[in-house]
């Protein structure tokens, strides 16, 4: 994808009156022209969510990122140098934690995620280091086996929150449409070929979006229905979560779920950063 296909696939995205896009990896501040696409997106009057390691950040990115509709998201794994090292592949919590502070200090909306890959990992430290730090927005899930992520277990269902084609859609570098960013075996055309709304009106994204359905549907196991559920662990200053026997869980988090992976916002939204001095971002059910 050049920078002319981003740019063209987000012109698409709000014709469809799609509302917010994320740009993630990979590693997005690697991107030449994130800041271009950024730019272009707010122009188009979506909001932007940049999902990023914060471990190389310019200047002129703080400067784009501190703009009116655009908020941060990261991944955190220890309050440990070493064990977040063993996770990452490099020496990256001091600057991940430092660039945290600084995202805060200059007042841009931040979310992190810890992801809990078992086997000791201090997760629940990392949390408490985040509320510790300012994090306003601090969820929690465990690894999902897809990319780079796959340790024992192949890519499946198994590995999805029950939420992918539901509202949304990512594209990859190649112009693969998927129905979220971690089914990746399952596309359903390129945009190099289609326009986006094409691709997700077809046959095969009906197609592919009835058999999640099908999956995930009224038969959620009970640790994709907790990954899914938000904290609401007062500390937090999350949402007052549904009894698990509610017919949002695990599919729908009300009253925001942007803690289920993938990390959107869902469907029948409307969202607001900054309204509230709490999160970064406060989604209120339209219904």
């Amino acid at each position: 994808m050049s920078r002319a296909d981003w740019e063209r696939v987000i012109d698409q995205a709000a014709a469809m009156r799609v509302e917010m896009v994320q740009f993630i990896g990979g590693e997005p501040t690697l991107h030449p022209d994130l800041s271009r696409l950024i730019e272009r997106a707010l122009a188009c009057g979506l909001e932007v969510e940049v999902f990023t390691n914060l471990v190389r950040v310019t200047e002129p990115l703080w400067a784009v990122f501190a703009q009116p509709g655009v908020s941060l998201a990261t991944s955190y794994y220890s309050d440990d140098p070493d064990q977040h090292a063993a996770v990452t592949g490099r020496p990256s919590h001091a600057r991940t934690k430092a660039n945290i502070t600084e995202a805060l200090r200059r007042g841009i909306p931040l979310r992190a995620g810890v992801i809990d890959l078992g086997v000791g990992q201090r997760a629940e430290a990392a949390r408490v280091e985040l509320v510790t730090l300012g994090v306003p927005a601090v969820g929690y899930d465990r690894l999902r086996q897809v990319g780079r992520g796959v340790r024992d277990q192949q890519p499946s269902t198994a590995q999805l929150c029950g939420r992918c084609g539901d509202g949304v859609a990512a594209v990859s570098p190649n112009g693969d449409v998927w129905p979220c960013v971690f089914s990746r075996w399952l596309p359903i055309g390129n945009v190099l070929d289609v326009e986006l709304a094409q691709i997700l009106s077809s046959p095969q994204a009906d197609e592919v979006r009835a058999s999640l359905d099908q999956a995930f549907h009224g038969h959620a196991s009970t640790d994709d229905a907790q990954a899914c559920q938000p904290d609401c662990s007062p500390v937090n200053c999350g949402p007052r979560c549904e009894p698990m026997t509610s017919p949002c869980n695990p599919k729908q988090c009300s009253p925001a779920d942007q803690f289920c992976s993938p990390n959107y916002p869902g469907p029948g939204r409307r969202c607001s950063p900054r309204s509230d001095p709490c999160r970064p971002m406060q989604c209120r059910p339209t219904r």
